[in-house]
């Protein structure tokens, strides 16, 4: 056989093969649609079984880049050694902006602390008695706005650095708050790991159900099929790519789902937010993660199918080929 007949051989195949799946493709999605009922029954199965797990996923991305007063509650507390000069306390300020790169710094003097406690406290007539002012120089640093995470790695470096510094006394941080988010922050992000393994089997069980009871419905063409030669992945093929049409519309109910409840939710988290001076934005998916949630309906549905299709031609013996891989 020449080169030139192969090649030619090879590409009646590719394009045999090209149309068989195509059509398949396009007739299982036919199929589906002609049973309107049962179809959106089991895909609104599906689209709230892989919403569940990526509504608690943009819930938690909405909250790691939610800033309610960051600049407060992550600030250090600096309190200088007494007599502890300006002109030091201005040189640790230059250091921070430029080695560590903090996101505000403010120096409050022992006279400006003392005018603060004075107007907080009351006791102006106890203060004057008071030979001199008793309190140190302080400074406020706050990290750069980001992340949860980001935050803390940015505080752990801004509180290392000030331990080194001499002329700093102590450094006070409420780190249990930023230390609580964080570990709810870690537990949601195991619940959605969880959630996803367990609505993805079910959504695996679901498609594998509904496919199973379609097998059972062409049973007696699959025999004849089987009868006339066609083999085990000829026989899977259609159903593939009916549990591929399920996952694909199960997702992108999900999609759908998951932007109708952020619009309805909206308004009221704006209204919350307004309380701690803040303005977000909810984030929605982006394109990168829709694809992701699409091809993934499309794999578990193209699973559910295959592990079905599969049992039955492993139960199912006619003619000698069913069952044969």
């Amino acid at each position: 056989m020449s080169i030139a007949a192969w090649f030619s051989r090879v590409r009646r195949r590719i394009r045999a093969w090209l149309r068989r799946h195509s059509y398949s493709f396009f007739s299982s999605l036919g199929v589906l649609l002609k049973h309107k009922i049962g179809t959106l029954m089991t895909v609104l199965v599906l689209g709230i079984a892989m919403f569940l797990p990526l509504g608690l996923y943009m819930t938690l991305s909405n909250l790691d880049g939610l800033n309610l007063r960051q600049e407060e509650w992550s600030a250090v507390t600096v309190f200088f050694r007494s007599g502890t000069t300006q002109d030091e306390v201005e040189r640790v300020a230059g250091q921070l902006e430029q080695q560590m790169q903090a996101g505000s710094i403010a120096v409050i003097s022992p006279a400006e602390g003392m005018l603060e406690f004075r107007e907080a406290s009351g006791f102006g007539e106890s203060l004057d008695m008071l030979e001199e002012n008793p309190l140190p120089w302080v400074m406020q640093v706050s990290p750069p706005p980001g992340s949860t995470t980001q935050v803390k790695a940015d505080v752990e470096k801004l509180t290392e650095f000030l331990a080194s510094v001499e002329s700093v006394e102590v450094t006070q941080f409420d780190y249990k708050w930023l230390q609580r988010l964080g570990r709810l922050m870690e537990l949601g992000e195991a619940a959605v790991t969880a959630l996803i393994l367990l609505f993805g089997l079910a959504v695996v069980v679901v498609v594998a159900n509904t496919i199973r009871l379609d097998v059972a419905s062409h049973s007696e063409e699959i025999e004849i099929l089987a009868l006339v030669g066609a083999g085990n992945a000829f026989v899977r093929q259609p159903f593939l790519y009916s549990g591929l049409w399920y996952g694909l519309m199960g997702g992108l109910l999900a999609i759908i789902l998951l932007g109708l409840s952020m619009l309805y939710l909206a308004g009221p988290i704006g209204l919350l937010l307004e309380t701690y001076g803040t303005v977000f934005d909810l984030r929605g998916l982006g394109g990168y993660d829709t694809l992701w949630v699409l091809l993934g309906g499309g794999f578990l549905g193209w699973l559910g199918a295959w592990v079905s299709v599969q049992r039955y031609l492993r139960l199912l013996q006619v003619g000698g080929r069913l069952g044969r891989h």
